[in-house]
């Protein structure tokens, strides 16, 4: 079961913080659980449209290219025996620079990427049979070719507390970063959500669960990265992750793992 990890161009690094081509040959009835994150999810889909939904069967349709913006609840990827393609994660500011939009636009839904021409069907078409290499250099271009210098900003105070958010996500508390960024937690509060989509107590759950979901893919134990990350316990960190993904951390690591080969 390949998969590729592509480093994107240096000027894309900002707007895009991982790209992953895969090629899985599953059983039939194999379901994957889409794991909320702090970044906003692109697929382009090969062979056969995505057939996606949220965990409770809403939204359910199937997608050439799907966006999934900022969410805290799991999709559901019925997989049909066969999953082919190419995975984006993009970053909040890249959201605005690539697709002419603050990421709050995208959140908690499941959009047809081909909207606004963001990853057009051509395109979509064009990745379909050729080299892995030529994928990553094709979606690239289109990707540079999309970059908006003039949308590329988000209000220093917004990055700033998304930063302070990611990084300091077991040991901040949202008041502080009001006072840390100079605004009212209530001026926080709004502005920041309709930047992102989320709160700022949900982008702190989202940095947690990601940083949760790294320790653990390097062998960590699950009360270690419970004390590491600011869990209450390792209790506390099951609850989490049951809400969040809709599975146990054991169950997510056996869930389509990533391992990179090289690219052909």
């Amino acid at each position: 079961m390949p998969s590729y990890v592509h480093r994107v161009p240096g000027a894309l690094a900002p707007y895009v913080r991982s790209c992953v081509g895969y090629d899985y040959r599953l059983a039939p009835e194999a379901a994957h659980h889409g794991l909320p994150s702090t970044g906003i999810t692109v697929i382009i889909a090969f062979d056969e449209p995505l057939d996606c939904s949220w965990l409770d069967g809403a939204q359910r349709a199937r997608y050439d290219t799907l966006l999934a913006g900022l969410h805290t609840r799991p999709s559901l990827i019925r997989t049909h025996g066969h999953q082919h393609g190419i995975q984006l994660s993009v970053t909040p500011l890249g959201v605005r620079a690539l697709f002419g939009a603050p990421a709050g636009a995208f959140a908690q839904v499941l959009v047809d990427g081909d909207d606004d021409s963001r990853i057009p069907a051509d395109l979509q078409r064009r990745l379909q049979d050729i080299p892995w290499r030529d994928r990553f250099r094709l979606v690239d271009e289109h990707l540079l070719r999309r970059i908006d210098p003039a949308g590329a900003s988000i209000r220093p105070e917004l990055a700033r507390a998304w930063h302070l958010l990611g990084t300091r996500a077991g040991a901040i508390r949202v008041k502080d970063v009001a006072g840390e960024v100079g605004l009212s937690r209530r001026q926080l509060l709004t502005t920041f959500r309709h930047e992102f989509g989320v709160t700022p107590t949900q982008a702190r759950r989202l940095a947690r669960f990601d940083a949760a979901q790294q320790l653990l893919k390097t062998g960590w134990q699950a009360a270690e990265v419970a004390a590491r990350v600011g869990y209450a316990d390792q209790p506390h960190l099951n609850r989490e992750w049951r809400a969040l993904a809709g599975v146990t951390p054991s169950q997510m690591l056996d869930d389509f793992p990533v391992v990179q080969d090289e690219v052909p």
